[in-house]
């Protein structure tokens, strides 16, 4: 069964998706919310697992309220809390409920979030899990080889950062990931454009363009303060400092709205650059913008 976020892009249209990370607690209002200023203006929705370490509703089960709203959820999964028994059977959970789209990542480490004492896991990384979905989908067996009854056909995703050092190994790790499995790439968030640009002529030199579906990840800055927290902090972030020079110009009142143009303007070249196939916006927990960045994109309404 093909999902609509692959409709979307094996028919050339530039794909939409966003990010929502689930709440810390049990009420699902919360996602409700955040689902329904989403819903469309994204051909499909991310939902995190336990981002930042940090424990939060399930992403299976917050994906699974996404789809009673009539939005059709991309799994994070990682593999930092579970073994491999726990991450097959939780992807055939997910598919029994309906999940289509799943994003597989090795998650941030335990030490960063709010029970550093945890202990992680990480029986296999985010490239065994690649394959291992691929295997389940395509053969329809486990990793052991036992003949499921009913194949989770997912249509597979990875993330990748093509700003982190050493620059060169940023094309060898996406030529890792498809050869493992990925179809569609949802990177880090762009703000050096002549990076990504460099990054995906280097990609494509490898052919690698005609292997994948390239979303660029997007974030509204909402102050100047953010733009040097993600400029200095946030590892493998680039800013150029024109952004923050720009963000610093402005008066603190009207960061955000120049935060928006930013993003907007980031869109419009995006969308016209080769081997860019959509956008992925991440408005950390400021879901409520995102009608208004992609309308501003002219890239509403979606198809239907």
């Amino acid at each position: 069964m093909t999902t609509r976020l692959e409709q979307i892009l094996l028919s050339g249209q530039f794909a939409v998706t966003a990010e929502c990370g689930p709440p810390r607690g049990a009420n699902a209002e919360v996602i409700k919310k955040k689902g329904a200023a989403l819903k469309g203006y994204t051909d499909a929705v991310n939902v995190t697992d336990n981002q930042t370490a940090i424990v939060r509703m399930s992403s299976v089960a917050a994906c699974a309220h996404l789809l009673q709203m009539g939005i059709e959820p991309v799994m994070q999964m990682v593999t930092r809390d579970r073994n491999r028994i726990a991450l097959q059977s939780d992807i055939m959970g997910a598919y029994s409920l309906g999940i289509r789209n799943i994003l597989c990542l090795s998650g941030d480490h335990q030490t960063f979030g709010s029970q550093p004492d945890a202990r992680n896991v990480y029986d296999i990384d985010s490239m065994h899990l690649l394959n291992t979905v691929k295997k389940m989908s395509d053969e329809g067996t486990d990793m052991s080889g036992y003949k499921l009854n009913v194949a989770p056909e997912m249509f597979i995703g990875a993330a990748e950062n093509p700003f982190a050092d050493p620059f060169e190994y940023r094309v060898i790790r996406l030529a890792k990931k498809i050869a493992a499995g990925a179809r569609f790439i949802q990177t880090q968030c762009v703000y050096d454009l002549p990076r990504f640009k460099e990054w995906l002529k280097m990609a494509e030199e490898r052919g690698l363009l005609e292997k994948v579906y390239i979303l660029a990840g997007v974030t509204p800055m909402k102050s100047t303060r953010m733009a040097k927290y993600m400029a200095n902090k946030v590892a493998g972030m680039s800013v150029p400092e024109a952004v923050i020079k720009r963000m610093a110009g402005v008066p603190e009142d009207r960061a955000a709205e120049e935060g928006i143009k930013i993003c907007t303007e980031t869109v419009a070249e995006l969308r016209e650059t080769k081997g860019v196939a959509g956008i992925h916006l991440m408005a950390i927990e400021w879901e409520s913008v995102v009608p208004e960045i992609v309308e501003k994109s002219k890239l509403y309404p979606r198809p239907a």
